[in-house]
């Protein structure tokens, strides 16, 4: 399912720092954190330029200065966040952003990472970004990197024996010279990580998501086979927006009839058909980034980030709480039983678990949508989904997604 590329295998060993669970006695060493900035408290900790909080938004204000970009002249403001320093040692990051951007608008998130040894890497941009398509060609950017490290897509990596001791981000608004429209950001946040390098997780225990299973949509990517081949064709390629959408019409909101009349008729699950165009980045040739699609749920009103988590206890909060998760795993058909299949990259929503703790998924990897809730064996998804190694088909080693996952809540929802 190759809705997401393989992505570049961990580096090294790396140091770790330890905090407790809540509500547990044992402690466990730290491999994640997620920071956002999604409030007006939290956006007056930046340096705003031409731009001005309005309510737990910063929209664009006032030009600051110009750009060339795509045969057009565009205006520009500016937020630059204060420099955090993560609490691991990470050598990853993620961006995530939830923005609207009108017509004639766009707008660029850029990350700028100190390493541990003082260095300071340039400006990557992680992403040149859009609601619509019309203006611009949302799109990540290739060929970025120094001496601190590179940007993969929506990924950057440090360089061998670079960890990231603090960054920053910034996110440059855009709008059409002349013009007074008015994109603006709701979330601004980054994913730092330091997973060890493991071709095998722990299991856990069933915990407090025994039981619960979510009423998710279900919806096939293969039912899209060959559709829109300027959006990469459907199919295994449609994964990542099958998934989001899933989750994005869980919590009550889907694109309008009006917004899909480009949609030829009769057509089945149109709405996945609009996600995967919606998502598509130009660069990456594909629907699969990981960034832009949590923006798509973003133009909803969701709260939308990409992040790690540690696992299936985590996650089963979230289940517990009334939220899906989307994960990422690779593995070959013999080690997830029952999926029938295998793949180098594969996106899916865990929407429940069985009484005795077996993870209850919407594998949009079905023949049509009737077939997608899947039950799966508890330790065989959880390592699939957690690791960092594995072999491929061909006994080469590859690299496992090491517990990425999309989280999509309404604005103001935290776990209780």
């Amino acid at each position: 399912m190759r809705a997401r590329r393989v992505l570049l295998t961990l580096l090294g060993a790396v140091l770790l720092a330890t905090s407790a669970m809540t509500g547990q006695a044992l402690a466990q060493q730290r491999t994640v954190d997620y920071h956002q900035w999604a409030s007006a408290r939290g956006f007056a900790q930046g340096h705003a330029d031409g731009v001005r909080a309005e309510g737990d938004r910063i929209a664009f204000a006032k030009p600051t200065g110009s750009r060339d970009y795509e045969g057009h002249r565009y205006e520009s403001a500016n937020w630059t966040s204060p420099r955090y320093s993560p609490g691991v040692s990470a050598d990853q990051i993620v961006t995530s952003w939830n923005a609207r951007t009108p017509k004639g608008t766009w707008l660029e998130v850029g990350l700028r990472v100190t390493g541990t040894d003082g260095r300071t890497g340039g400006w990557y941009s992680m992403g040149r970004w859009a609601s619509g398509d019309t203006d611009i060609k949302r799109t990540s950017v290739k060929d970025q990197s120094d001496a601190v490290g590179s940007v993969d897509t929506d990924t950057f990596s440090a360089a061998d024996g670079v960890r990231v001791g603090s960054y920053q981000l910034r996110v440059s608004l855009y709008r059409a010279a002349g013009t007074t429209a008015k994109p603006s950001v709701s979330l601004l946040g980054a994913m730092a990580s330091a997973v060890p390098p493991r071709f095998e997780v722990p299991p856990s225990k069933p915990g407090v998501a025994r039981g619960v299973e979510l009423q998710v949509p279900r919806y096939s990517q293969d039912v899209h086979k060959g559709d829109f081949p300027q959006y990469d064709g459907g199919g295994e390629a449609w994964c990542s927006p099958t998934s989001t959408e899933m989750v994005v019409e869980y919590w009550g909101h889907r694109p309008s009839p009006a917004e899909m009349r480009w949609i030829p008729r009769p057509h089945q699950d149109p709405t996945v058909d609009y996600a995967a165009r919606y998502t598509y980045d130009t660069a990456y040739q594909g629907t699969g980034n990981w960034s832009f699609n949590a923006a798509y749920a973003g133009r909803y009103g969701l709260s939308a980030h990409v992040t790690r988590l540690t696992s299936l206890n985590e996650l089963e909060r979230y289940v517990r709480a009334g939220v899906p998760v989307i994960t990422s795993q690779s593995f070959l058909e013999s080690e997830l039983p029952g999926a029938g299949y295998g793949t180098a990259g594969h996106l899916m929503v865990v929407i429940g678990f069985t009484g005795n703790g077996d993870v209850i998924a919407n594998d949009p990897a079905s023949p049509n949508d009737k077939a997608v809730r899947h039950v799966y064996p508890r330790h065989a998804f959880e390592n699939i989904w957690l690791r960092t190694k594995r072999h491929d088909a061909d006994g080469k080693l590859a690299s496992g997604s090491g517990g990425t996952a999309y989280i999509y809540t309404p604005k103001g929802w935290s776990i209780p």
